[in-house]
């Protein structure tokens, strides 16, 4: 044991000084690097640490004393604090039998098919002379009054335009004295 001790002491290559603590003078790459990330990682914690303390009194209610409506809107938040429980959820239902679907499914396609049927049913073209139909149309639309907006022609519309950007257009500059 003694010689161990004495080893460990004087090292291998004899004996050391005090003020050093390993056998080389310099430190190697790894071993700079290792102090690096630990200073780092001291830097990260320690700034984690003082944002999250400061973030603390964020988290404090803060209100005005004198205000009347301070003691309703406490109230309000004291009844709503509580989280929900599972009783509040309402209970799931079980699924449909296979049976049960397949006669819905079987509705369906029936409702569908009489749905078919009935817009087989239906006259979609139009009967008589095509030219007596297009002047019913014209007479139709010709009855429904138009919008002005609409009745504008394309050079109404550009005129319109072009006096607003007559009204866009900067005036003319101040000359300065």
């Amino acid at each position: 044991m003694l010689r161990f001790l004495l080893r460990v002491i004087i090292g291998r290559k004899g004996l050391a000084p005090p003020f050093r603590l390993s056998r080389s003078w310099h430190m190697t790459a790894s071993e700079m690097n290792a102090l690096i990330r630990k200073n780092a990682a001291l830097c990260v914690v320690l700034t984690g640490a003082g944002l999250l303390s400061a973030c603390g009194a964020a988290f404090s209610p803060r209100g005005d004393m004198s205000s009347p409506v301070l003691p309703q809107a406490q109230a309000l938040v004291d009844a709503n604090r509580e989280y929900p429980r599972w009783e509040d959820f309402p209970k799931g239902e079980a699924a449909p039998e296979p049976v049960q679907l397949a006669v819905e499914v079987n509705t369906l396609r029936v409702s569908a098919g009489a749905l078919a049927g009935e817009a087989a049913r239906i006259d979609w073209q139009t009967t008589g002379d095509a030219a007596a139909f297009a002047d019913q149309v014209r007479e139709r639309v010709a009855a429904t009054p138009v919008a002005p907006a609409t009745a504008e022609t394309l050079a109404e519309i550009e005129a319109n335009l072009r006096a607003a950007r007559e009204r866009g257009r900067a005036p003319p500059p101040v000359a300065r004295r």
